[in-house]
């Protein structure tokens, strides 16, 4: 599938109708999206014939890209019902399999080396500090392969000290910088848009 058709189906799919702001809820847009997808398969293979799970899937774009690009299985784990809900019609609507379950991905156990690939578009940590490393790290312990995540640009040097010296990466790339369109969901944002610069980073696990 070209980059342009991926991004074009990405942009037809239902987005969050009620965001929680607690959650930091904000929509992965097709623009990312493709290309956190396309690059992981075209320029390292990780998503074609692959397992993949995406943290915090919210309403299921990377999980739908995932399964567009021909996962062989993909697992769309978050704490939201409602996203769940919405994810599950999206998928529906473009025909394609993907599993989606309601769970804490900070507190995900899952045994054995099942997942090969882990995607993610996790809070940046501006509501709850931290929240973004506690993705990072449970994403690590998951994936067998390669983590694929955005990460604000502000916060690069502390996400590569962290993955190598504590999350067991054998390594940390910053694969590309994306403008991150925020739109106004929330009271609180004084602006339309907000503009925000994210890394796209891969890390890769240390075999143990």
């Amino acid at each position: 599938m070209k980059l342009k058709q991926l991004e074009s189906l990405l942009g037809d799919l239902e987005q969050f109708s009620n965001p929680k702001v607690e959650l930091e809820q904000y929509p992965t847009g097709p623009h990312i999206a493709s290309r956190m997808l396309f690059t992981a398969e075209n320029s390292y293979g990780d998503i074609t014939d692959k397992v993949v799970a995406d943290f915090g899937c919210g309403c299921g774009t990377l999980s739908v890209a995932a399964a567009l690009l021909d996962a062989a299985y993909v697992i769309g784990f978050d704490i939201d019902p409602q996203s769940l809900e919405t994810a599950t019609i999206n998928a529906e609507e473009l025909e394609v399999e993907i599993d989606f379950v309601q769970c804490d991905v900070t507190k995900l156990e899952l045994k054995g080396q099942i997942v090969d690939t882990v995607v993610m578009n996790p809070p940046f940590g501006t509501r709850k500090k931290g929240a973004d490393m506690e993705f990072l790290s449970a994403a690590m312990k998951v994936a067998s392969k390669a983590v694929y995540s955005l990460h604000k640009t502000s916060t690069r040097e502390h996400i590569k000290r962290a993955a190598l010296r504590d999350f067991n990466a054998k390594s940390a790339e910053v694969l590309c910088e994306l403008r991150y369109d925020l739109p106004k969901l929330y009271k609180f944002h004084k602006r339309k848009e907000v503009d925000i610069a994210v890394d796209l980073w891969r890390f890769e696990p240390r075999q143990i």
